[in-house]
């Protein structure tokens, strides 16, 4: 609900465009063409769609700015209708016609579109005949029917007689004249119970044409009873009774709008009481129930006089410039109501408290729609009452605000008292009663199972602020500006929802313009307004801040998170909440101390789960802000607390130990929010030290760390940081009793818990008692880093027992990256003490290991979390040495260094390649100082500038893969960035695959001439393949990528000496590889293989023949198939393989014979190619008994 005032049409076409709105009708010319077309592409069902499509999309960029269509609506009606009109149009063209100008009136609305259409008497029998025409059970063309009903309804507003119409018809032999009158009633009553939508438009035509004189004279109560009747017929929760009591209550309602008062009082008590029957309160269809409500207070408002009331208040011109001229005057500052005078008498029929009975119910309805419609209707009826009646009803409205009503009550009473207020009928007198009442709903918040109601009932409440601001005098509302004010601001800073926000901030918005009283409102303003309120976050800990500056909004907000917010239901506001307090304390640090905290703290241990969580971190937060605060000034956080706070917040964690609230699921809630305390209270400098309390906080730190399993996914995270968090801070305040000398028992002890919790059976303890060594000050780590190192060294390591622990392994990872920085680096240190030429190659030697981690489960690559961590903890290792002592950097270690971080660079997965190339490109372009020893230095700036580096997506193949391919020309990178490659260009992701193959093969076209260059490159391929034999994860991609480059003739140097080493040796890897294999994949894969060798010339070939012999006859009999089809396929390209005098009679048997058949059969014939190829036949190798 961000409600402004409608803006004027556009003046012209040269408007220029405000914020993201659009400045005009752009597409005037393509609109003409496309129109223009209709003739041409009415035939062909894919041209029309094309067209219908772009003409939809135009329409609809104009749905939020209809008003800029104004000015080119007329010339896209006259060329639509041209082509509708023509004779010479088929039905198709007609219905194409009618369908676009239905797109357009669906955008500007069929009640300024309507206007523009013609209708002249000549005009009326033409569109009855065409709307006769029509097939209502067609579905395809009910635009036209829709858009024929509403051009019916324009014709009929001619101001003659119908019958003159009828006067020169001559009626057919055998036929009776039908009237014209007649022939648009029955279609009218024919439309208003279909299915389709031209239901509403004949509800449309029947409120024009049945109002006429001349028919409302003859066929008006006629009409009626046919529609009351129809309605009490009706009966049952059928499709069809819904349909048709829609078709009704819509020409009813329509009726009773436009028609005049004295026509259609008398038949009013006879619709109430059909309506009444009719029962549609208890309908499940909302449309009913809404038609039924408006059609309610249309009714009210025929019993009732048309009249102003003479009692309603008055706030004077809303025009600018007349309110200036006023103020411009002597004593006129404002413009008064007029003076009251004596109400005539006049009697209130019995049925309007039947009908505001009715609509009061309608403010309670489930649906928004009909909690609308009744507000309205409230405003309506009221402002034609008597003060004292409209009293009664203000009361009523009033009742809807009790909290026992659902929140659809209170919704629908915010709507009725904004349109109350906005029709001036809520007098301020009854402001006393009803701001109160606003205030509440601007905080309505009920919670329901896992989730809350109410946001609805917070939003309307800003409306009625909104609508309050623009209807009373500022001398009105000045009693209530105070808290109006306050309650709009904590709605626009601390509302979950954006819209809530949102609204509440145009509320304030419109109050401080409309009134000028809202305190620093335009400074308010300048921070809170629509867009800043957008980000959640940035409303509770920065715009909260701003406006807490000014005193009169401090203590409200803070009151507001206290009582609302950090018991809130959703785990993100509390927190959030927290926070903002923590931000606001610096504001009212004493009203923080002495009432706010002692409020928190039997709240941190009361019963009920929210409240104890938000409590207990508002409590670590506020005394966390005021220990800062007199840190500042050379203070003590004791200075600012009383003594029984202090006391509260040492006792909290004992009583929720002693009612066993860290078990179950308050426990993750409650551990995260402690430990969260631990680490305030510690940072703090809480007077805490040597006391019980000590223990008890590592307790709960260990048996946090130690139970992370027993805990619902979802909270393990938050209560592992909170964790390893409360660790660091309690160790740096409580466990160092001398600066920089820890105290050696506690030392020893956590230091040999957490490394031997480090091989624990359970992956999430070890995962927390590797980052907890992380968390380790510097003094604790003291003569105890080779212990620390060791043990997350070997929790690094793969191993058969924990293969899957590849989180453990992660979080080992960080953790060497954390203790290196907190050690720091000396080369001449003592290795249990700091980095050092001992032990750095050590760490190295771990990190670099784990880039080979390619653990999968049924997770996938969860060995990628491994390289990733790995990578990460490579960059800040080596850029702390770099900074430290460069000379600890061995030319080895920057090598693999390097080497790892091109292979992950070349690799498949999006993420972890963009990682790799962007810890890649920080270490090479690292100038504080540079990296060491980095080979091909130059080279690689070369390939990678680093005025491209940040622009470089290494996320899109299309851009990695060209620059990576490029490292293949340096020797130190060639291997692995061919290995990396394989897995890239053998892969599944099309694109990946695309990219990454067509860099290689380009890379290949440059050096293919190059003997020397392509037996380099065919040795280090051959090498990865002997590196990685059985290897699936490379073996099967490799054998993919060989398949590739052998059809795009990669190898065709080779190809012009007999057997050569190359073909030879990858023959041979090929055999081995799959021997005794029963992966399909890989089968396949290898079968693509043997038929590339083909074009090698030499006894090769025969060798390679003879295993595809052996695989035509392999016990699968989909290998058997595949072989078959590629080896027909290899003789169509290759046809220099075998003697042409066989090749038929050998094609003949690879594409007739059924493979698939049983083995004896398929060696016959296989046999049967042996003797036509000339190769040996092969035997089948018997089993000997077993030993």
């Amino acid at each position: 609900m961000a409600l402004t005032d409608s803006e004027p049409g556009c003046a012209g076409e040269d408007v220029c465009a405000r914020g993201g709105g659009l400045g005009g009708f752009l597409e005037d010319a393509e609109t003409r063409a496309l129109i223009a077309s209709l003739p041409r592409v009415q035939g062909d069902l894919t041209a029309r769609e094309v067209a219908t499509q772009r003409f939809l999309v135009i329409m609809d960029k104009y749905q939020e700015q209809p008003h800029l269509l104004d000015l080119h609506l007329e010339w896209m009606l006259n060329l639509l209708l041209e082509v509708i009109r023509s004779e010479k149009s088929p039905p198709a063209l007609v219905h194409l016609g009618f369908k676009f100008l239905y797109i357009i009136s669906k955008v500007r609305g069929h009640k300024v579109f309507l206007q523009l259409f013609p209708h002249e008497v000549c005009d009326v029998q033409p569109v009855l005949d065409l709307l006769c025409l029509q097939d209502p059970k067609d579905h395809e063309t009910w635009e036209t029917r829709y858009m024929l009903l509403l051009w019916l309804s324009m014709t009929c507003l001619i101001p003659f007689d119908l019958s003159r119409l009828d006067g020169h018809l001559v009626a057919e032999p055998g036929h009776s004249r039908v009237p014209v009158m007649d022939r648009i009633l029955a279609v009218a009553k024919s439309y208003l119970i279909v299915s389709d939508k031209a239901r509403d438009a004949a509800a449309v035509l029947v409120s024009k044409f049945v109002v006429r004189p001349d028919v409302k004279q003859k066929r008006l109560a006629d009409f009626l009873d046919w529609s009351l009747s129809s309605m009490s017929a009706a009966s049952g929760l059928t499709m069809e009774t819904a349909l048709l009591l829609d078709g009704m209550l819509q020409s009813l309602a329509q009726l009773f709008k436009h028609g005049k008062r004295e026509d259609f009082l008398q038949y009013a008590p006879a619709v109430q009481q059909c309506l009444e029957h009719c029962r549609l309160a208890d309908s499940e269809q909302t449309t009913l129930r809404k038609l039924g409500v408006k059609l309610v207070q249309r009714l009210g408002l025929t019993f009732l006089k048309p009249r102003v009331a003479r009692w309603r208040y008055q706030r004077g011109s809303r025009s600018l410039a007349a309110n200036l001229s006023q103020s411009a005057q002597p004593g006129g500052a404002g413009a008064e109501s007029p003076a009251p005078t004596e109400e005539e008498d006049y009697d209130i029929p019995e049925e309007i408290e039947n009908v505001i009975e009715q609509l009061l119910v309608g403010l309670k309805d489930k649906d928004t729609v009909v909690r609308w419609s009744a507000a309205k209707g409230i405003g309506r009826v009221t402002g034609r009452l008597p003060k004292e009646l409209a009293d009664e009803v203000v009361g009523s409205v009033l009742e809807c605000f009790s909290f026992q009503e659902t929140d659809s009550a209170w919704h629908g009473g915010c709507l009725a008292l904004a349109e109350l207020g906005r029709r001036g009928l809520l007098l301020p007198s009854r402001l006393t009663d009803v701001v109160p009442v606003i205030l509440r709903a601007l905080t309505y918040d009920e919670k329901r199972g896992a989730c809350s109601v109410g946001s609805n009932v917070r939003d309307a409440a800003c409306y009625v602020c909104w609508a309050f601001a623009r209807a009373y005098e500022p001398e009105e509302l000045l009693p209530f500006v105070s808290k109006i004010a306050c309650a709009l601001v904590i709605a626009a800073v601390f509302d979950r929802d954006v819209n809530c926000r949102r609204a509440a901030s145009a509320a304030f918005q419109e109050n401080v313009g409309r009134q000028g009283t809202f305190p620093h409102g335009i400074d308010i303003l300048t921070a809170a307004d629509y867009f800043s309120v957008g980000n959640r976050t940035n409303c509770y800990l920065t715009i909260s801040v701003y406006v807490a500056r000014f005193p009169e909004y401090t203590q409200p907000m803070i009151d507001h998170l206290v009582a609302m917010k950090i018991n809130h239901w959703d785990g993100a506001i509390r927190e959030l909440a927290t926070k903002a307090l923590h931000n606001l304390t610096p504001c009212a640090p004493e009203y923080m101390a002495t009432t706010v905290l002692p409020k928190l703290l039997p709240m941190a241990t009361g019963m009920d789960l929210h409240s104890r969580h938000g409590a207990i971190l508002a409590c670590a937060e506020i005394t966390h802000a005021l220990s800062e605060l007199a840190a500042a000034s050379d203070r003590k956080a004791t200075d600012f607390l009383l003594a029984d706070s202090v006391e509260g917040l040492r006792d909290i964690h004992q009583k929720i130990f002693d009612r066993q609230q860290y078990r179950g699921f308050g426990g993750e809630l409650m551990r995260p929010a402690v430990c969260a305390l631990i680490e305030k209270m510690s940072l703090s400098k809480m007077p805490y030290r040597n006391k019980l309390v000590i223990s008890g906080w590592q307790w709960l730190i260990d048996d946090s760390l130690r139970s992370l399993h027993l805990f619902s996914s979802g909270a393990r995270q938050s209560i592992k940081e909170a964790a390893v968090s409360a660790l660091a801070a309690l160790c740096q305040e409580y466990y160092q009793p001398t600066p920089g000398a820890a105290d050696p028992t506690m030392q020893e002890e956590l230091v040999s818990r957490y490394t031997t919790e480090l091989q624990n059976p359970e992956v999430l303890t070890r995962c927390g008692c590797a980052l907890a060594l992380g968390a380790l000050p510097r003094f604790m780590l003291q003569h105890k880093l080779q212990q620390v190192l060791q043990g997350l060294q070997k929790a690094c390591r793969i191993s058969d027992r924990d293969v899957s622990f590849a989180e453990a392994r992660r979080d080992a990872l960080r953790a060497i990256s954390q203790v290196s920085a907190t050690v720091g680096v000396s080369m001449q240190g003592s290795p249990d003490s700091v980095l050092c030429a001992a032990n750095v190659p050590e760490i190295y030697s771990a990190l670099l290991d784990c880039m080979g981690d390619y653990t999968t489960d049924s997770r996938g690559d969860v060995g990628a979390w491994v390289r990733e961590a790995a990578m990460t903890s490579l960059m800040e290792v080596t850029f702390l040495l770099v900074r430290s002592d460069p000379g600890l950097l061995s030319p080895d270690i920057c090598s693999r260094m390097l080497c790892s971080l091109v292979q992950q660079a070349a690799e498949k997965i999006d993420r972890y390649r963009a990682h790799a190339g962007s810890v890649f490109l920080r270490i090479l372009h690292c100038q504080d100082p540079p990296v060491p020893h980095i080979p091909h230095r130059e080279e690689l700036l070369s390939i990678f500038p680093s005025d491209g580096a940040e622009t470089l997506n290494w996320n899109a193949p299309s851009q990695a893969f060209p620059h990576v391919t490029q490292l293949l020309r340096l020797p130190a990178y060639q291997y692995r960035t061919l290995l990396g490659l394989c897995v890239s260009v053998g892969g599944l992701t099309e694109s990946t695959v695309r990219y990454s193959a067509q860099s290689l093969f380009d890379h290949l076209k440059g050096i293919q001439q190059d003997n020397g260059e392509m037996v380099h490159f065919g040795d280090t391929l051959l090498q990865i393949f002997r590196d990685n034999l059985h290897n699936d994860r490379v073996s099967i991609p490799l054998l993919k990528m060989l398949d590739q480059m052998l059809a795009n003739g990669c190898f065709d140097i080779f190809t012009t000496v007999e057997n050569h080493r190359f073909c030879v040796e990858l023959l041979a890897l090929c055999k081995d590889e799959i021997k005794k294999s029963k992966d399909i994949q890989k089968l396949r894969s290898s079968i693509s293989v043997f038929c590339g060798l083909i074009q090698f010339p030499g006894d090769v070939r025969k060798k390679v023949l003879f295993q595809l012999m052996l695989l035509l006859c392999h016990p699968f009999p989909v290998v058997r198939k595949t072989t078959a089809s590629q080896v027909y396929e290899m003789l169509l390209t290759y046809d220099d393989v075998i003697d042409l005098a066989v090749l038929d009679d050998v094609m003949a048997l690879l594409s007739d014979i059924n493979w698939e058949s049983d083995l004896a059969t398929v060696r016959t014939h296989r046999n049967q190619l042996c003797d036509l190829l000339g190769i040996q036949k092969p035997t089948v190798v018997t089993k000997g008994p077993a030993p």
